[in-house]
């Protein structure tokens, strides 16, 4: 048999490891938002996996290839930091285009309602009318406080859910199952939601504050002003408005998205996260 023909007779997750791993962690996306989410249409279900798919492969290869994790051994937290921010900022940059059109479709909702004339006809025609007047960089419009604020659930999210994940199999008598990665998505879910939430906090008031006719901001210069504004002027408790609700969407959708996760990947044939 021929290289070429050996390579045929692979199964599909082993001849494209790093496109087989996004699909199936956009499946296990779509099927976190269905179970938790029912009725959140399909534009955010688009930006979701664009993002879930781009941070897991990312992290992964990271973790595997860059950062040089040992099967069976323990892997520093700080390795796990770096790579759980860097893919949450890698993910949602890649994702923003439709994170924007999202949001510009979350409006045109507001409007509706409003009895304002519609903008866009659709997903495709936002794309299509936004790349039109801003061009390609105007698809990237309001990306960094969103990287910024991936970059910190990530590290919660992914850095968690790895290092928990290990350290029971590494140091306790539990194996790799649904227990254990109930047990990791839990604490995920909690860390994510307790480093996200100021990241939104600060990015709610930056995206609400009043502008002068050149679009600047008139109450905070940057991500960093608004955070240090907030904290001097309305203590450092303020940075944690909304946790609740906020933990309360980010713990069953964690829940959900690890346990379907780590089940479709054994059932496709794909190693363990």
């Amino acid at each position: 048999m021929s290289p070429a023909e050996e390579e045929r007779s692979l199964p599909l997750p082993e001849r494209w490891p790093r496109a087989s791993k996004f699909a199936l962690s956009a499946c296990a996306a779509a099927v976190a938002e269905l179970v938790t989410f029912p009725l959140d249409l399909t534009k955010t279900r688009l930006q979701i996996q664009v993002y879930t798919g781009v941070r897991m492969i990312t992290y992964e290869h990271l973790r595997d290839s860059v950062l040089g994790r040992a099967e069976g051994e323990s892997f520093p937290l700080w390795k796990a930091v770096v790579g759980g921010m860097s893919a949450g900022a890698i993910g949602q940059f890649f994702a923003s285009p439709t994170d924007l059109v999202k949001v510009q479709m979350q409006m045109e909702g507001k409007r509706k309602l409003e009895g304002k004339p519609l903008r866009f006809r659709g997903v495709h025609h936002a794309f299509l009318k936004i790349l039109s007047e801003g061009g390609v960089r105007g698809l990237w419009a309001g990306w960094v406080p969103n990287v910024q604020r991936a970059a910190l659930v990530n590290m919660g999210d992914l850095a968690t859910y790895d290092s928990v994940k290990h350290f029971l199999l590494l140091n306790t008598t539990l194996v790799d199952n649904s227990v254990t990665h109930s047990v990791s998505s839990i604490c995920s879910g909690l860390v994510a939601a307790v480093l996200g939430t100021p990241a939104d906090v600060v990015k709610t008031r930056i995206m609400n504050q009043p502008r002068d006719n050149q679009g600047r901001g008139l109450l905070y210069k940057s991500s960093m002003d608004c955070l240090i504004q907030t904290v001097q002027g309305e203590g450092f408790m303020s940075l944690y408005k909304g946790f609740i609700p906020t933990w309360m969407r980010m713990a069953p959708w964690s829940l959900v998205f690890w346990l379907t996760y780590e089940q479709i990947r054994r059932m496709c044939g794909v190693t363990s996260f």
